[in-house]
């Protein structure tokens, strides 16, 4: 029984739950509706977009501005409700701070600027609302610096992986490999390189080619010509080939000594993406053998194997050594 008495009440506690929220949810869209039917003037505190124009000329912000101020409003149920709904899409609602006139730090006290300067509270006349103030921030620092350009590398983050049975063939490609970055002098002139925004590729069965956005680590404070990059990368099925006929190298030999191998050519098998290794030539891969390894009571010797990077592996080289022949150079 005690079981059944706590699963009782477990149940009845969450019916009074679900009908508590439903309760909560019918007051608060009643509430709502009467707010928004209604012709009574309220105050309401919205998030409003701050722009700052006219920048001196060669001048660049040192630190951001804020995106948005917390304002107090006027207006109908109505009319804040249509400004809540709509100021997002519309450009036009916005506090305007005119930096034309700054030469290096000031602070806008907004209360007392937009008292002064009215007609910088930008909103659109169908809103039918009007500013009051500003709650918060009460006041924005402005700091300028001097403006300079830079061109810099561009690093891709992005992480491939590869589908089973495929592999990535050859460096990824980059265009433009370089961009301009502008903005305070102080903040280009620590910046080396610039990065894309960081992306994963899964699974990944063909070659690929997106575009790029790049980052700013300063936030606004940047600007980027161009804004994105183009990257390409090569993934390819893996397959495998034997090549023959790849000749044998002697590195390190004396200036009055003559070497000669046997037998001349070897063959071995590369394992790498399917169109990489069909256009692999014998000349590509460097077999060879060390003559400071000769020994006069030593006639066969290991070979050395370097492939191109992209080959994944190789195997089955044949012969796997051979015999190295020395001889003095006549006079």
């Amino acid at each position: 029984m005690g079981k059944g008495y706590k699963l009782n009440n477990l149940k009845t506690f969450l019916s009074w739950q679900k009908m508590g929220i439903r309760f909560g949810a019918i007051c608060l869209a009643s509430l709502l509706w009467i707010f928004v039917i209604s012709k009574n003037t309220y105050l309401m505190v919205v998030d409003m977009p701050v722009e700052a124009r006219n920048l001196p000329a060669r001048h660049a912000l040192k630190e951001e501005v804020p995106e948005y101020a917390k304002v107090r409003l006027k207006g109908t149920g109505r009319s804040l409700f249509k400004t809540i709904l709509l100021s997002r899409f519309i450009p036009g609602f916005k506090l305007v701070l005119d930096l034309e006139r700054i030469s290096e730090e000031y602070d806008f006290i907004l209360n007392d600027y937009f008292e002064r300067y009215p007609q910088k509270v930008s909103i659109p006349s169908n809103f039918d609302v009007s500013y009051v103030e500003v709650i918060y921030p009460k006041s924005i620092h402005i700091s300028l610096d001097e403006y300079k350009e830079k061109t810099v590398y561009v690093v891709p983050q992005i992480q491939i992986k590869t589908a089973p049975g495929f592999a990535l063939v050859g460096k990824p490609i980059v265009s433009p490999n370089k961009v301009k970055i502008a903005g305070s002098r102080n903040i280009v002139e620590t910046i080396s390189t610039v990065s894309t925004i960081s992306d994963t590729i899964n699974n990944a069965n063909s070659s690929i080619s997106i575009i790029l956005s790049l980052k700013s680590e300063s936030g606004q404070l940047l600007e980027f010509t161009p804004k994105s990059v183009s990257f390409k990368q090569s993934v390819q099925s893996i397959s495998e080939r034997i090549i023959s006929e790849i000749p044998v190298q002697i590195f390190n030999v004396k200036k009055n000594i003559q070497a000669f191998v046997s037998p001349q050519t070897v063959s071995l098998t590369v394992i790498g993406g399917t169109e990489f290794i069909s256009n692999l030539k014998p000349e590509n891969l460097i077999i060879s053998v060390d003559f400071n390894d000769w020994n006069s009571n030593k006639q066969f010797y290991d070979l050395n194997v370097k492939t191109p990077e992209n080959v994944i592996s190789w195997m089955d080289l044949s012969p796997q050594n051979i015999e190295l022949v020395v001889t003095k150079r006549p006079n």
